[in-house]
């Protein structure tokens, strides 16, 4: 049996329409750890055969930051990251409402921060430049705004959600903690 890359956890924080995009998110993050770890591999052989490869660090370091603010970005749907969760598991009520809206809050303003100030760094990357490609940095600089928009997307989603349906559900029933909110 295969497990399903869309996580059923949280089910009833997440819209279903977004689906699809987490899917797509987990396979681009799965492709930069390949290319990442690859890369790194036939870098290190090359450099210790005496035939190093410069433009090799350039692919590393691209797929390995498309790979963390892509893997920061579906983990923030999941629940994953960015998120403490180990207190408000423990309460319920109203209580518990205003923290995961409160946690919640924080993580879409910090989303918001990085879509905005990525995008001030990614318009002004094009006046830097790699080397040896000589590719403009802003090829880099555009995963943080990218990022940003996909965790305030995320964090909007469960907001919404959890006002509407309750942040606990069948998972807390799983472990004994009050459901119904």
């Amino acid at each position: 049996m295969s497990v399903p890359i869309v996580q059923q956890t949280g089910r009833h924080l997440k819209w279903p329409a977004l689906d699809p995009l987490e899917r797509v998110l987990m396979i681009l993050c799965g492709v930069c750890l390949t290319v990442f770890t690859l890369s790194t591999f036939v870098d290190v052989v090359t450099r210790e055969s005496g035939h190093a490869l410069l433009w090799l660090q350039e692919i590393t370091s691209a797929f390995f930051t498309y790979g963390i603010f892509i893997g920061s970005s579906v983990a923030t749907r999941r629940n994953d990251h960015l998120f403490l969760s180990a207190l408000t598991e423990k309460m319920s009520g109203a209580p518990r409402r205003f923290f995961e809206v409160f946690n919640r809050m924080v993580v879409l303003l910090v989303g918001v921060g990085m879509f905005v100030f990525g995008w001030q760094n990614f318009a002004t990357g094009f006046g830097s430049f790699r080397m040896p490609s000589m590719m403009p940095m802003s090829y880099l600089y555009v995963a943080i705004p990218l990022c940003g928009a996909l965790v305030a997307l995320f964090s909007l989603e469960q907001i919404v959600n959890g006002l509407k349906n309750g942040f606990q559900g069948a998972d807390d029933a799983e472990h004994g903690r009050e459901v119904g909110v």
